[in-house]
């Protein structure tokens, strides 16, 4: 677009991320004329792939799919995206605050400090999850008591042991790169009943972590911005949406699309980049404010081999230590012809940690990962990190979490209700696999069939 120029389309697609890509592709099949504007330089929003120095391709942000994200599956055998087992091969590992180091494999169960505890407490979020409604959330029995209060205020009611309570915040931290204390205790039971269960979200085999993609997680986001009859607009942030029953016009520092209908797909975090004229409704902006961004940092340290497996570890670890480090999984490519390792940074320890000198930050995160698979894991051939929370366009990540009361005060009118010719899409406002990219993929399908419905033209699937 030149600076003065201005598109008409049938839709104007806010974001180009899974969501947004999914709803273009399914309006382009119906036959609309669809415009897809994008602020960043980049396809596939929060899953983006780089080949390192190294020659190694990392994923900096989603990486896995698991066996039951079906749309996600459809997509990339569609698109030929591959994907192999993630690694998980050898003993695992628990280190905790005291220096206990615990093994254990996938296969058997786990005999560390306070694990009785935390399956008990498990079973009973995966009891209470089964009440949910996935599609109305605020119909579910008990909803706005458990919405009332935060996962800590109901792990602290459950349990008084210490190591299984670390237990539970690592879990937390781990699936939303929050702390206890600060995710309504609803939003954990919808989550769960979103996934499949508690084991869905924390496993690998069978579970969320079961495989990753060969070229990377955002190659099905590269691929299907490439099949879109009209591409993508890249670098050309939307500044404001003004809209009317009349339709849609999206304004950029490089013209206006005007449009029928517009689908919103960046984060609700990232809603109050955009000014709306008029302004948007209470509930939406009350939503907004009550679903901030995780915090995370994802750090790759790559190896000339992976040389923990000759070991048989599966470079696998929890760390409940003072480490900033709390999880750390085998990353190395599918032939293993170098050693990955990716370690994740999360909640209260990621303010601190990205406060630290550069140098300050690498020893902390060599250190842990020294701990879990040896000596050599300290002496890296190849680094990166990567801070979410630092994004200028994501703005933290993996997904927006509700805080305690934001679901019971705001969650039917503003989660995911259109306002007049805007509608929503995007990971947070999907009843399966919320958070994930299955989750942002039926979103925008989601969204596309309500436009699709509004204009009266026949569904067409994608």
């Amino acid at each position: 677009m030149t600076e003065v120029e201005q598109r008409s389309a049938d839709v104007v697609v806010v974001g180009a991320g899974y969501a947004g890509l999914a709803a273009a592709t399914r309006l382009a099949s119906a036959g609309l004329d669809v415009v897809v504007l994008e602020a960043g330089d980049r396809v596939g929003g929060r899953a983006f792939s780089e080949v390192l120095p190294s020659g190694v391709r990392v994923d900096h942000g989603a990486q896995w799919i698991g066996p039951s994200q079906k749309r996600f599956h459809d997509l990339a055998a569609r698109f030929g995206c591959t994907t192999f087992p993630t690694w998980e091969t050898g003993r695992h590992v628990e280190v905790w605050h005291d220096g206990t180091r615990t093994d254990h494999s996938a296969d058997e169960p786990n005999a560390g400090l306070g694990i009785a505890e935390y399956r008990r407490v498990t079973e009973t979020l995966d009891e209470l999850a089964r009440t949910v409604d996935l599609d109305e959330p605020w119909r579910t029995p008990r909803f706005e008591e458990f919405d009332a209060q935060s996962a800590e205020d109901f792990f602290l009611r459950q349990t008084h042991d210490n190591d299984a309570q670390r237990r539970l915040a690592l879990a937390v931290q781990g699936v939303w790169c929050c702390e206890p204390r600060e995710i309504s205790f609803f939003h954990v039971l919808f989550y769960l009943a979103s996934a499949g269960g508690f084991e869905q979200l924390m496993e690998t085999s069978g579970c969320a972590q079961d495989s990753r993609f060969a070229d990377g997680a955002d190659a099905l986001a590269v691929a299907m911005a490439a099949a879109l009859p009209g591409g993508v607009r890249l670098g050309e942030p939307v500044l404001t949406v003004r809209h009317s029953a009349q339709g849609v016009e999206a304004v950029t520092d490089k013209g206006i699309v005007r449009a029928k209908r517009a689908i919103v797909t960046v984060p609700p975090a990232a809603v109050g980049r955009i000014g709306f004229e008029p302004a948007l409704p209470m509930a939406r902006r009350g939503w907004a404010g009550h679903t901030p961004m995780g915090r995370v940092a994802k750090i790759h340290a790559v190896f000339e081999e992976p040389f923990w497996r000759k070991k048989e570890r599966s470079g696998i670890a929890t760390l409940f230590s003072r480490s900033p480090v709390g999880v750390v999984f085998d990353n190395s490519p599918e032939d293993g012809s170098r050693g990955v390792l990716v370690a994740f940074v999360y909640g209260d320890r990621v303010d601190r940690w990205v406060a630290a000198p550069d140098s300050a930050r690498r020893a902390d995160v060599l250190e842990a990962l020294g701990e879990v698979a040896g000596p050599r894991a300290r002496m890296p051939i190849d680094y990166v990190e990567m801070a979410w929370s630092e994004d200028g366009w994501t703005m933290g990540g993996y997904e927006c979490f509700v805080t305690p009361g934001g679901w019971a005060e705001y969650g039917e009118h503003g989660w995911r209700r259109a306002t007049g010719s805007v509608h929503w899409a995007g990971t947070e406002t999907a009843s399966v696999w919320n958070g994930y990219v299955d989750g942002a993929i039926t979103s925008g399908e989601r969204a596309a069939d309500e436009v699709m419905a509004a204009l009266r033209i026949p569904g067409q699937p994608a």
